[in-house]
């Protein structure tokens, strides 16, 4: 099992004010939730300014490349939906093993 974290940055020129990034951040996670069954956040760091929005998406697969397709899917798609400027700040990827014996590392017993 895999859990794949990917953050982004997202800057929007023609925001004026909080509403309408917010506006913008709402339908993005809207769209990229139903899309794609992914959970995404906005992150606390940059919620107050006109013209950025940090995000963060985390998705759990069998395998890594999966992910990897899953992200670049999701890149892909905020650049073509959100009118500005997408800059990717990074991507995690928790490999573990499915929980069972031994699986975990801990006695949970």
């Amino acid at each position: 099992m895999t859990i794949g974290i990917l953050t982004f940055d997202l800057h929007l020129p023609h925001a004026r004010s909080l509403k309408d990034r917010r506006q913008v951040v709402r339908s993005l996670k809207d769209r990229l939730r139903s899309r794609h069954n992914v959970a995404i956040t906005e992150l606390a760091e940059s919620s107050e300014l006109w013209q950025r929005a940090s995000l963060a998406i985390v998705s759990v697969s069998e395998r890594r490349d999966a992910l990897e397709r899953l992200f670049e899917t999701v890149i892909r798609e905020s650049e073509e939906q959100v009118p500005g400027h997408l800059m990717e700040t990074g991507r995690d990827f928790l490999e573990g093993a499915d929980g069972g014996p031994g699986g975990w590392g801990e006695d949970f017993s």
